[in-house]
């Protein structure tokens, strides 16, 4: 039931990327969140992050790298890490977009109340806790 629900709202989410042109994927737009949110990124730990393996993160770094939003540096602690950083053109682009993603993600609560809401967000919780 979880794992049906995550990929329904990553589909729903990726449709809506389309209709509203962003030109990205969902993975590519955490990517771009984390960068952001997060200053002097390595692949590793931005793979971490998402609960992705190394070669994902790869591909998809590489990606936004062509498309001019995201950079690669050395990390001056140690050179054979790579430090992630948005462009300016990356920067703007999750901005802008931001709230219009927070209401792709609104749409999956229609219905729901703080109350259930609080609840859900217990349950997941637990259920990583007892993961972790």
């Amino acid at each position: 039931m979880l794992d049906r629900t995550a990929r329904k709202v990553k589909w729903y989410a990726q449709q809506q990327f389309k209709e509203l042109g962003f030109d990205m994927t969902v993975d590519q737009w955490l990517v771009m969140k984390l960068t952001d949110e997060n200053e002097a990124l390595s692949q590793r730990e931005l793979a971490a992050l998402m609960y992705k393996d190394m070669p994902t993160v790869t591909r998809i770094v590489d990606i936004l790298c062509t498309k001019g939003l995201v950079e690669r540096a050395e990390s001056p602690a140690d050179r054979r890490v790579s430090i992630l950083k948005l462009t300016e053109e990356g920067r703007e682009k999750v901005t802008s977009s931001r709230k219009q993603v927070r209401s792709i993600r609104l749409k999956a609560w229609e219905g729901l109340n703080e109350k259930d809401f609080d609840e859900f967000n217990r349950i997941l919780n637990k259920i990583y806790e007892n993961l972790t």
